[in-house]
């Protein structure tokens, strides 16, 4: 199946899912308000812990970062206070 059929078949099973939801709600049978509440809810929720997740990640590579340039520094300092052996001579 190539993605144009494939893309085609979603965006055909969308419609169909789409005309139900119009056909359900203009009957008035389902009350959306209750599921739509819970389901933003649960977003809200999914979002604080995606953004905690991102927090901690970012204080974490911070940290690294830290670590990082302390050790950078502390090899260039050591290399340049090491005094650089001598040429040999008759080489």
């Amino acid at each position: 199946m190539n993605e144009n059929m494939k893309y085609g078949l979603l965006l055909l099973g969308g419609v169909a899912i789409g005309a139900l939801g119009a056909v359900a709600l203009g009957k008035g049978k389902i009350d959306l308000k209750p599921v739509v509440t819970d389901l933003l809810g649960k977003g809200i929720d999914l979002k604080e812990k995606v953004m905690t997740t991102m927090e901690t990640a970012r204080e974490n590579m911070e940290d690294l970062m830290a670590e990082a340039t302390h050790a950078a520094e502390t090899r260039k300092a050591a290399q340049e206070t090491t005094p650089e052996e001598p040429a040999k001579a008759g080489a």
